[in-house]
């Protein structure tokens, strides 16, 4: 009898609860392959079988080789990959949400393509950082000017509470190497927050590019999105490291776990996904996967898969 790896094929509704699902998993110099309903994940140490319907999404870093088969399943079970650089630093590109509806997608681009709407969304993203305030009545650049002193705040309470040294953020893209340990552990943590809250973003079919407060960028959303959990996440998690592992040259991996963990104890899809729905006034469950309509100006939604016969006109002859 052959060994079975892996879960059943799961139904279109449950694809939908992400929130549901295992945070992601980071592979590199790998090779990716299928058996039954489990990815198989081969490298220098050995192989193992990870079950595709419980992942929310595979982060596929440099020297990975995956095959079609991989791919079939991970489309039939409804996870995003994200294909990223070194250390997960680089986001290339990424597969097909998990969820099929557009409700969101068409919500954010209503939010988003009116001004007052838009400033209203901002508001309240940046509301989930101040829950004790009221910053209705603040301008745009008010807000960024109270979210920047309470980041440095947070960055100066971190470093008295672990005792890593703290001067300022700096970040060389073109050279992860030359930052201080804490500004190399907060790149990574910080991204690592990138790559999960990309994923929830496109899984849940809403877009990475239509930010409120960012913008101009395929990722605006994203990293509007990140911002509110840095506090609770990415930056303690990265003084936390710092100050245990110091100079580690393996620091990098170290963050990638620990944010892992601290994905999981804190349930933050979970709260991801409620934020999400929160954020673009879609708050009820989307189930409706493969829905999909036909738009009238003057009728409303009609029924796709039906032959619509040309309305009788009358003859101008």
């Amino acid at each position: 009898m052959t060994e079975k790896f892996g879960a059943r094929k799961p139904d279109l509704p449950e694809l939908a609860r992400v929130k549901d699902r295992l945070t992601f998993l980071y592979f590199e110099h790998a090779k990716l392959n299928r058996q039954d309903s489990a990815l198989m994940i081969t490298d220098s140490r050995g192989t193992a079988f990870v079950p595709a319907a419980i992942v929310s999404v595979l982060m596929l870093g440099p020297g990975v080789d995956i095959t079609h088969r991989a791919m079939e399943l991970i489309g039939t079970a409804g996870m995003a990959v994200v294909w990223v650089g070194e250390r997960g630093v680089r986001q290339y590109a990424h597969g097909r949400s998990l969820n099929h509806s557009s409700r969101l997608l068409e919500a954010q681009a209503k939010l988003v393509s009116n001004t007052r709407s838009r400033i209203a969304v901002a508001r309240k993203m940046y509301q989930m950082r101040f829950p004790n305030e009221d910053v209705s009545g603040l301008t745009m650049q008010e807000l960024r000017g109270k979210e920047g002193s309470r980041v440095r705040k947070i960055y100066r309470e971190q470093s008295q509470a672990t005792g890593v040294l703290w001067t300022r953020r700096e970040y060389n893209p073109d050279n992860f190497e030359a930052g201080t340990p804490i500004n190399k552990a907060l790149t990574e943590a910080h991204q690592a927050l990138y790559g999960l809250s990309y994923s929830v973003i496109v899984a849940m079919g809403a877009s990475a590019g239509l930010g409120f407060v960012h913008t101009g960028h395929d990722l605006a959303f994203v990293y509007d999105f990140a911002d509110l959990y840095k506090a609770d996440f990415s930056i303690p998690v990265a003084f936390k490291i710092t100050a245990k592992y110091g100079n580690d040259k393996d620091i990098a991996t170290k963050i990638r776990l620990a944010m892992r963990d601290a994905f999981t104890d804190g349930k933050l899809l979970v709260r991801m996904v409620k934020d999400l729905q929160n954020i673009l006034n879609v708050t009820d469950e989307i189930n409706n996967i493969d829905v999909i309509n036909l738009w009238d100006d003057k009728l409303g939604l009609q029924k796709f898969g039906v032959q619509y016969h040309e309305l009788d006109q009358e003859d101008d002859t």
